[in-house]
């Protein structure tokens, strides 16, 4: 049996001549967390759809459980908890209609009433008509729906969509004790904070190509460091004048570099000026996610 519980060789889609995904390679361990990031149009949705067969792809293959996503479909999404960007409910239906009747087509759950438990956790009205649900209680009727077979794999767009501060943080609770049970996650975001917080591994989409493929903390400390450093005398303003290396703050005696090359020769400059004292700062997911997005990519957005 294959470690890898989503994986993906060359995945392309092209909608007529635009591009949606280009040549994605990825691989989701069995029981991990692993959050897709990218701008609105970068290709996160569509690798989700190919996943569940809403579109065919151009070019390669996408794999759930070691089925081909396309051939074998319906035996893979049978094990699948979905929860797409957009929801098409049928509004003059009531929520816990509309949840039992869900559950009567999936496989068998050995609690057929765990969408109540869900929906008291996240302060779902299910005695509603779907139509009469503001776009975040319909968010939680998804929401609902994708956990409530406690599924082995989570495929979630954009999960906290549309949600209060309050509620986000009951989302992100489930998926920690779905995977703390063992199932395995591939939720799409554009909220870094949730992604570091559960995420095991990320993967970062820009203008369909998967760019770059790390563990949260393997991204946040490989791709540049910031340092503040200490001096008895303040060192002329072109000491740190190295490529790679941004001056971001002057204050009393201490410099804040931002390092991307040349940390050896910001030590042996440092040390030649007298350094007294070297603190690392943290740096965040989301300052990793603007050096792909941001100025650090030449300012072009997808």
């Amino acid at each position: 049996m294959t470690d890898y519980v989503i994986e993906t060789h060359g995945l392309s889609v092209y909608y007529g001549r635009h591009r949606g995904i280009l040549d994605v390679d990825l691989r989701v361990e069995r029981g991990e967390v692993f959050g897709f990031l990218g701008p609105n149009g970068a290709g996160k949705t569509t690798t989700q759809r190919v996943l569940m067969d809403i579109i065919r792809p151009t070019a390669g293959q996408a794999r759930m459980f070691g089925l081909d996503c396309q051939k074998d479909g319906v035996a893979a999404r049978e094990r699948v908890g979905y929860l797409p960007g957009e929801l098409s409910l049928h509004e003059s239906m009531r929520v816990s209609r509309f949840f039992e009747m869900y559950r009567s087509l999936q496989r068998g759950n050995a609690d057929p009433r765990h969408w109540r438990t869900l929906s008291e956790r996240l302060e779902l009205d299910t005695e509603r008509r779907l139509g009469q649900l503001s776009r975040g209680n319909k968010q939680k009727v998804g929401v609902v729906t994708a956990f409530m077979n406690k599924p082995d794999l989570l495929i979630l767009d954009e999960p906290t969509t549309g949600l209060d501060p309050l509620v986000q943080q009951t989302v992100m609770e489930l998926v920690r004790e779905a995977s703390q049970a063992g199932a395995t996650v591939f939720f799409s975001s554009h909220i870094l904070p949730e992604v570091q917080a559960v995420c095991d591994r990320v993967g970062i989409i820009r203008e369909g190509q998967l760019v770059a493929t790390e563990r949260v903390e393997d991204l946040i400390r490989q791709h540049f460091k910031r340092v503040r450093l200490s001096f008895a005398t303040m060192p002329p303003d072109d000491a740190f004048a190295l490529d790679g290396v941004t001056v971001l703050a002057r204050d009393g005696q201490s410099v804040t570099l931002e390092i991307r090359q040349h940390l050896a020769g910001v030590m042996e400059t440092a040390s030649g000026l007298g350094i007294t004292d070297i603190e690392t700062i943290p740096v965040s997911l989301e300052e990793i996610f603007m050096a792909y997005y941001g100025r650090g990519n030449g300012g072009h957005n997808a």
